[in-house]
């Protein structure tokens, strides 16, 4: 059930000009009280709100306020993202969905933090997340597919993001196989799936998408590998539009996938934005290096890398760190 504060936000968003109290009231059922109440609460959270009487309310300005309010009333999905949980801090989105899954909430449940206090990257890796300036979000799926399938979602992830941002911001990114979206060849956006599974199925999985939204500025060891999406376009962009498109292109892309479990019906939308495609690069697996030439993904997410003798091997997601063979990406 979305929040009259949700639903005020929405009508004041698709209202062009000023919407009298009387109408709010008549179209949420609601006093002329509750509506003021309301409308203090917005402009305190940070919505510019202009109240004229005789005249009503308009909406002047749309600040980068993230909120369950905000992100609910931003949705158009039919069940990803339509339960909200939103945190001023955590521990880490991911591990907070993991609590939530384990008291049954449903799939499609969608975690969202301004800050996290212990962000996680791959392999153990810190994610650094600083308040009020980057997206941490993490959508909680309770897929009817094998285990050995769930690193495919990752991907599915991967490509929505790209989508979402050139949907909402006019941006063309690609992807470092298998799930970092980059730009200008610096990294821009993290994800991490964790899965709980028994041997044959899955109890659930968390994919954790983190994007650089708009820091301004990443610390020595990171600014010449990292960036984000105010840096690029010279101003700051709205959080919530882009994790409401997020999961808008998430959803569309996760159906696709969940008809045939693989990656055959987004292979195509994958490869146009993989910045390895045709290019050389040095696959680094425990006790086992070698060089290549990326063609491209196989409908299992996997990285087919063509080798000096006209080889092609299969690479597998959770197997290996690919790096191009003169830069980061």
């Amino acid at each position: 059930m979305e929040s009259n504060k949700t639903k005020i936000l929405k009508i004041l968003r698709n209202t062009d000009g000023y919407l009298s109290g009387q109408e709010l009231c008549e179209q949420l059922g609601i006093s002329r009280t509750a509506v003021w109440k309301y409308m203090k609460q917005l402009k305190e959270e940070g919505y510019e709100i202009q109240s004229v009487q005789n005249k009503g309310y308009c909406l002047m300005e749309v600040p980068d306020v993230l909120g369950e309010s905000e992100i609910k009333s931003r949705m158009e999905t039919q069940w990803v993202g339509q339960r909200v949980y939103f945190y001023e801090e955590i521990d880490s989105t991911n591990t907070q969905a993991k609590r939530l899954a384990e008291e049954d909430a449903p799939s499609g449940t969608l975690v969202v933090s301004d800050c996290q206090v212990k962000g996680k990257g791959r392999r153990g890796r810190v994610w650094t997340s600083p308040k009020g300036e980057a997206i941490y979000m993490t959508i909680l799926l309770r897929p009817q597919i094998r285990p050995d399938r769930a690193s495919m979602v990752t991907l599915v992830m991967g490509l929505s993001v790209v989508q979402a941002i050139r949907n909402v911001l006019g941006l063309e990114t690609s992807i470092k196989w298998p799930n970092d979206v980059v730009l200008n060849r610096k990294k821009l956006v993290g994800i991490l799936t964790e899965m709980s599974a028994q041997m044959d199925y899955i109890e659930y999985l968390v994919i954790g998408t983190g994007i650089n939204a708009n820091m301004t500025a990443f610390s020595e060891e990171l600014k010449d590998k990292a960036t984000s999406l105010r840096m690029e376009m010279g101003r700051p962009v709205n959080r919530a539009a882009l994790i409401a498109e997020s999961m808008k292109c998430f959803e569309k892309n996760y159906e696709i996938f969940e008809k045939t479990q693989d990656l055959s019906g987004l292979m195509e939308d994958y490869q146009a934005v993989l910045a390895n495609l045709n290019q050389p690069v040095r696959v680094l697996e425990p006790g086992h290096e070698y060089s290549g030439i990326a063609r491209g993904i196989n409908e299992r997410g996997e990285l087919l890398v063509e080798r000096e003798d006209g080889t092609v091997t299969a690479v597998y997601s959770g197997e290996v760190s690919v790096r191009g063979l003169y830069s980061y990406v």
